[in-house]
């Protein structure tokens, strides 16, 4: 009797990534965006490579001045700070081609550090195993 044992070293199916995408299609009006925002920051501060891809009405957030004044709870920081803490801690802000030009954007409209980029960018990341937070 022959036995064979088959030892195949690339079946780990336990692999993590510390890339995480945060999908944002809610605006300046709805409390989601923010806590897209706070989920986002959460990431960076727990050392995930985080990217915010704003979709839909989430590019709205991302206009120069937008969420200058919205506070959706009291208890939380404004959206302005959210944002401005998230890419100034090394976070990436992506908004969709054509979510942008649907709405009348450019990028010199937007927040400086916004980059308007397509769906390929974001399967390169999904690839290499990023998490997906959709809000």
């Amino acid at each position: 009797m022959t036995t064979t044992t088959n030892t195949d070293t690339n079946t780990d199916t336990n692999t993590t990534t510390d890339k995480t995408i945060v999908f944002l299609s809610r605006s300046i009006d709805d409390e989601r965006a923010t806590v897209a925002w706070t989920l986002a920051n959460a990431g960076v501060a727990n050392g995930q490579d985080v990217t915010v891809f704003c979709v839909s009405a989430g590019v709205d957030v991302l206009r120069k001045g937008a969420a200058d004044t919205v506070q959706m709870n009291p208890h939380d920081p404004s959206m302005k700070e959210l944002i401005g803490k998230f890419m100034a801690d090394g976070g990436t802000v992506w908004a969709c081609p054509p979510c942008s030009s649907l709405r009348g954007y450019t990028e010199d409209q937007f927040l400086d550090g916004v980059t308007i980029t397509g769906a390929g960018p974001v399967y390169d990341l999904i690839k290499q195993g990023a998490a997906t937070i959709c809000l």
